[in-house]
């Protein structure tokens, strides 16, 4: 028996429940790819170059981060630059933070979606246990008085592949949605940490503040 025929035969057992249920999980597998796709593309969690030029930065380096910065292929490597350009203009620290959130919303974009599946696959998988139940209690109560008990068995079973077929929906969905989420929480404090770099570099917290001399009276003769 193919994949094909498995699947005819849990959706001939488990009807239109089960249906959506599969519709769901192939939904889930392309939003994953995707974000996996994505992900490599944007480099995420690769900011060794990145980091390379922050460090030189932080050091005073100035030219040699920006070489390294020219050499980044991370989605921040543009919002770095633009920090590097011109650090002490008015107002470009929240000009900056919105454009790295507006990024980091870009990598959350379907997240929503997983989680949506990983909340309702299984009350779906319940829904449809719920129905094959009482299509099961109908069929035992149109037996009448000579009901097969093994006709009870064979309705139970039935109405709970729907509930296992949403579990194994949910679960994967929900560890995947869990990985993305963490992933892009350590974007973001990279991304916070990075901008505070360059705004703030560790080399102007440790220059000497000039205090001007208290004025003195003049001694009178």
């Amino acid at each position: 028996m193919n994949i094909f025929d498995a699947l005819r035969e849990i959706l001939a057992l488990g009807g239109p429940v089960v249906a959506i249920l599969i519709v769901m999980s192939v939904l889930t597998l392309a939003v994953s790819l995707y974000k996996l796709w994505q992900f490599a593309a944007c480099g995420v969690g690769r900011h060794r170059v990145l980091s390379q030029a922050l460090a030189d930065w932080d050091a005073g380096n100035r030219d040699l981060a920006l070489e390294h910065l020219g050499k980044s292929n991370s989605y921040l490597a543009p919002i770095v630059g633009a920090a590097m350009d011109a650090p002490n203009t008015p107002g470009l620290d929240e000009r900056l933070d919105a454009e790295a959130g507006l990024a980091l919303a870009g990598l959350e974009r379907g997240f929503r979606l997983l989680d949506t599946v990983a909340q309702l696959a299984p009350l779906l998988g319940l829904f449809g246990t719920v129905l094959g139940m009482i299509e099961a209690f109908q069929s035992l109560q149109t037996a009448g008085a000579g009901v097969d008990p093994s006709l009870l068995a064979g309705g139970i079973w039935v109405a709970l592949v729907t509930t296992a077929v949403g579990l194994a929906v949910a679960m994967p969905t929900s560890m995947v949605l869990s990985w993305f989420e963490s992933r892009t929480a350590r974007e973001r404090v990279f991304a916070d940490k990075a901008l505070r770099t360059v705004m703030v570099p560790a080399q102007s917290l440790h220059q000497p503040t000039q205090t001007q001399p208290y004025p003195t009276e003049p001694e009178h003769a």
